[in-house]
Formats: structure tokens, C-alpha cells, sequence
């Protein structure tokens, strides 16, 4: 396992806009799947988004053409970016990094969303 950074989650309005991070310390980026996945109060923890390590993206129906996933292999970040956001987002949200059978995740960061 490797350890994972998130930052960014807080407080939005709903509407708004936020922009998650997932920094990945002691490796590289470049040898990673990444995941996103949210657990919403009282739900299980579901995934949002993907991305491969080339580059290929993948999205839950519940965020298709409002979130986008990225990466800066140069940077060892993962970014997810949340648009127009609703209070069914309101979640921790956890970063997932695979490399073929290591599975690591990031502590998890709260996002809100409301007004």
C-alpha cells in the first residue's frame, strides 16, 4: 500500500463547484488505477468515477456530465472535479489507487453541499 493525500472537500452550495485532490506519496502516480467512491450518510460507499492509468474514464449514472476525473502523473495527483452539485453529493469521499492486486485508500474527505 502506499499512502494517499486528499484535500479540497468542505463546505458548497448547491450549484456550485469543488475540486477534490489525491496525492499519492513514496511511488508514482503513473502505476495507478484511481477511483473515486462516496459514502453518503447512513449508505454504503459506492464508486463515481475512473480512471485509468492511460487515461480512460468512467463515470456512476448519478454523476455522468457533472463530475470529471483527472490526473497529473508529473504532480502524483488525482483530481475530481464536481459541478453543479446537489445535496445528494453530501458524502466523504475516499480516493481509491490499485496497481493490479494493491489496493490502497485515502482516509476520506467530507463534502457538503448546502445552503
Amino acid at each position: 500500500q502506499v499512502p494517499l493525500v486528499e484535500s479540497g472537500g468542505g463546505l458548497v452550495q448547491p450549484g456550485g463547484s469543488l475540486t477534490l485532490s489525491c496525492a499519492v506519496a513514496a511511488s508514482e502516480l503513473r502505476f495507478f488505477e484511481i477511483r473515486w467512491h462516496r459514502q453518503a450518510p447512513g449508505e454504503q460507499r459506492h464508486e463515481v468515477a475512473y480512471i485509468s492509468r492511460t487515461g480512460n474514464r468512467g463515470y456512476a449514472d448519478s454523476v455522468q456530465g457533472r463530475f470529471t476525473i483527472s490526473r497529473d502523473d508529473s504532480k502524483n495527483t488525482a483530481y475530481l472535479q464536481l459541478n453543479s452539485v446537489k445535496s445528494e453529493d453530501t458524502g466523504v469521499y475516499y480516493c481509491h489507487a490499485q496497481n493490479y492486486d494493491v489496493h490502497s485508500w485515502g482516509k476520506g474527505i467530507l463534502v457538503i453541499v448546502s445552503s
